[in-house]
């Protein structure tokens, strides 16, 4: 394989030629159709920059991080675009607009998370390989959430985070090393060896650039599919409220349960302090009050700040290996915002939401007693949440299985974490 390792992306650039001539074949612009859409710009600076920077805080792994990240949007914007909207051509051909192109950074968001899960665990041509296969899936499943079931999820909670999530660990878990037990003890290293796993002082503070650009643009890409300028509002303020409660829970928390009593941990303050964006993401567009934008953010700092102190180690020991703890920021905290949806569609009414009813949940409105009773879509919300699990588990377990083949390089374990494996690196 070394002997031809300088061919080794060629396949993706034949991947690459095909969704050129895709789009030649397929895609037309949309005229000035959602050209004033809002939040395209501040959730293409969290795919590109807060996703990169928020995964270089492993010692040896930036130039992946950062470089992977931007390979990898780069190539599922496009896969995207065609995959969602094969499911809505008029004509046979998809119309391009702004929000077409934002619906496809939406959707990369699903693989980034994915590849935080694997991140410096799969080798670079294994992520390729998982990104092109999940796209596919998860649009799927987005159509289901959101065509079938008409599950109300404007900020991605459900389709985005909680299926990016568990679809990494399905691959985590499918990927995970089968040592063969041996009769005859190894001869002892001479070299040291140095834990690459971990961060260093340095990376640590490049990936709070990371949480502090997704921070300040979640609202933007909980907001960015919203229909009507009161929904817009409700979940901009939302988002941030829930963002801020977040924050001041998961400093409480860290303190509270760090391995040094009383001392904060970084890996708590980089990611649960974005969970409050998460939690609130189903919801965000409802009628859920300030103060329950508050409490939903409280209760997620909580969530995720103990998934980190005792269900991260817990998993790793069963198999799941999870680098950025993408459980506790996308997962735990997706499912929780899928259950706010169960409960804020059961009390939902005409009379609160008035002419957004139907722009928040679609299979609400429309004429007196023609739409969608309450409890009905709160069986809906349900479905949805309970779909997106099983499929994103069972379909990363599946895709991770394939991964495993030798075609794909599989990193052998000194090779973890190390981004000599694929970069010419500075002496």
């Amino acid at each position: 394989m070394k002997k031809f390792s300088n061919m080794k992306y060629v396949p993706l650039m034949l991947f690459q030629l095909i969704l050129m001539a895709l789009f030649f074949v397929f895609v037309r612009y949309g005229g000035e159709k959602h050209h004033d859409i809002r939040g395209f710009e501040g959730t293409h600076v969290m795919i590109f920059v807060g996703f990169g920077f928020l995964m270089t805080f492993l010692k040896k792994y930036a130039y992946s991080a950062l470089g992977f990240n931007w390979f990898l949007a780069a190539i599922v914007i496009q896969w995207a675009f065609l995959c969602q909207n094969f499911y809505h051509m008029q004509d046979m051909k998809i119309y391009a607009t702004k929000e077409t192109i934002l619906e496809a950074d939406i959707m990369a968001a699903t693989v980034l998370i994915t590849f935080g899960a694997l991140l410096g665990l799969a080798s670079d041509l294994q992520l390729l390989f998982i990104a092109v296969v999940e796209v596919a899936v998860a649009c799927a499943n987005f159509y289901l959430v959101g065509d079938i079931f008409k599950a109300a999820d404007v900020g991605g909670s459900i389709g985005i985070h909680a299926f990016g999530a568990y679809f990494g660990l399905g691959a985590s878990w499918a990927l995970k090393p089968h040592h063969k037990k041996t009769t005859t003890n190894p001869p002892p290293s001479t070299s040291p060896t140095v834990d690459l796993s971990g961060p260093t002082y340095v990376s640590d503070v490049t990936a709070m650039i990371g949480s502090l650009f997704l921070w300040i643009y979640w609202p933007s890409f909980n907001s960015a599919l919203t229909t009507t300028n009161s929904e817009y509002q409700r979940a901009v303020i939302n988002t941030y409220l829930s963002l801020a409660s977040a924050t001041v829970t998961t400093f409480v928390m860290s303190s509270l349960v760090s391995h040094n009593r009383g001392k904060l941990d970084m890996v708590h303050i980089q990611n649960s302090t974005l969970a409050g964006g998460v939690a609130v993401g189903s919801v965000c567009n409802m009628h859920i009050m300030a103060g329950g934008a508050i409490a939903i953010g409280i209760g997620a700092g909580v969530l995720s700040v103990l998934g980190y102190r005792y269900l991260t180690p817990r998993l790793t020991k069963l198999g799941v290996r999870d680098t950025c703890g993408v459980h506790n920021l996308h997962g735990m905290p997706g499912i929780y915002s899928g259950l706010l949806s169960i409960a804020f569609a059961a009390i939902a009414t005409k009379e609160e939401y008035g002419e957004d009813l139907s722009a928040v949940f679609g299979a609400m409105g429309g004429e007196e007693g023609t739409g969608r009773p309450a409890m009905t879509q709160a069986l809906n919300q349900l479905y949805a949440t309970l779909v997106t699990i099983v499929i994103s588990v069972v379909a990363g377990a599946v895709t991770g299985l394939f991964a495993k083949l030798p075609c794909f390089s599989p990193l052998k374990d000194k090779e973890h974490y190390d981004d000599d494996v694929n970069w010419e690196l500075p002496e």
